[in-house]
């Protein structure tokens, strides 16, 4: 599994490093930072959890090496 990050799309939610510390981690902003290119198969399920909850849709997870980007569909509420 790979990450896709939108770094321009990130404005500091941070809910994907509060969902899944062990993926994804803050800067001095509060933006989003990957901490891995290729998600190790015991993390990809907080992968997918933090994708999911981006509010600006910044983060997509790909499955695979032949798959394409697959946006994470969940959507929070509120």
């Amino acid at each position: 599994m790979k990450i896709h990050f939108e770094a321009s799309a990130c404005v500091g939610h941070g809910r994907c490093y509060a969902l899944a510390p062990e993926v994804y981690d803050a800067d001095d902003q509060g933006h989003c930072i990957v901490k891995f290119e290729v998600v190790p198969p015991e993390l990809e399920a907080q992968a997918r959890a933090g994708a999911a909850n981006c509010p600006e849709a910044a983060l997509a997870v790909e499955d695979g090496l032949s798959g394409g980007a697959r946006a994470a569909s969940a959507r929070p509420s509120g």
